[in-house]
């Protein structure tokens, strides 16, 4: 069955690369739904990636510091985000048996994700919603744009990261800009909306929060998400906050 499920993937995931996939076509910045600016969510929600500080040396960290001397002990700031990145949980984002993904995809850092339509999407971590789309407007044959993902929901992580999934058949009743969800929680079910070439699937993408209109380009994807993905599927907790401040750091949010 494994088999049987791998080539079939294979077949799928050639026709469906084309689809995510793009050229830099630029879409209309009024078709493009809001975003809510990463200073205007929840108090509980951790700083943007460029702030965290994940690579620490050990004589800063809260534990250590009773040791260290006064010039070693880390700010406030430099604590809080340490002890926020330990805390936060990871979930694979689709929940259902049959499921699989590849390893790159076509043009841009994302991942396709492919399970059968209807398997749930949860949130990958707990954070506050930042953008919902729930209408599919995409035209087939027009340019790359932010219609591209049919239905779609992003997530700005309790870790500073966005997560984003589209091409849902269906997004969960509540699910709306500035609220808050947990990790595990249900956001939408798989679909094939969009530019999907009518395979379904969950296409994700993993970027910083560049909180702008016509940011579709960031938000579709800016590292590869196979690793994380990998071990949250086996329980893990993986965290993509290091690379997604690096990419910012020498990208300044320009995809």
């Amino acid at each position: 069955m494994r088999l049987l499920r791998t080539l079939s993937g294979l077949t799928v995931i050639a026709v469906c690369l084309a689809g995510c996939g793009g050229n830099s076509g630029v879409g209309s910045a009024s078709a493009t739904p809001q975003f809510v600016e990463p200073a205007a969510t929840s108090a509980a929600a951790a700083p943007e990636p460029s702030s965290v500080a994940p690579s620490l040396p050990a004589a800063t960290s809260p534990s250590a510091s009773a040791s260290a001397t006064p010039s070693a002990t880390p700010s406030a700031s430099a604590a809080s985000a340490l002890t926020a990145t330990k805390k936060v949980k990871y979930v694979f984002p689709v929940k259902a048996s049959n499921v699989d993904w590849h390893t790159t995809h076509s043009k841009y850092k994302a991942t396709d994700i492919f399970a059968d339509c209807g398997e749930s999407v949860v949130a990958t971590t707990s954070g506050v919603v930042l953008e919902v789309s729930l209408k599919d407007v995409y035209v087939k044959g027009s340019p790359d744009g932010p219609n591209n993902g049919g239905l779609s929901v992003s997530l700005l992580g309790d870790d500073g990261v966005r997560f984003y999934g589209s091409h849902l058949s269906k997004v969960q009743p509540g699910i709306k800009k500035g609220v808050r969800v947990k990790a595990g929680q249900l956001l939408g079910k798989v679909g094939h909306t969009g530019n999907a070439n009518n395979v379904c699937h969950l296409h994700y993408g993993i970027s910083p929060p560049c909180a702008k209109v016509g940011d579709w380009k960031v938000r579709r994807g800016v590292v590869w998400p196979y690793s994380y993905l990998a071990s949250w599927r086996k329980g893990g907790s993986k965290s993509p906050v290091a690379e997604v401040a690096a990419w910012k750091r020498s990208h300044n949010c320009k995809a």
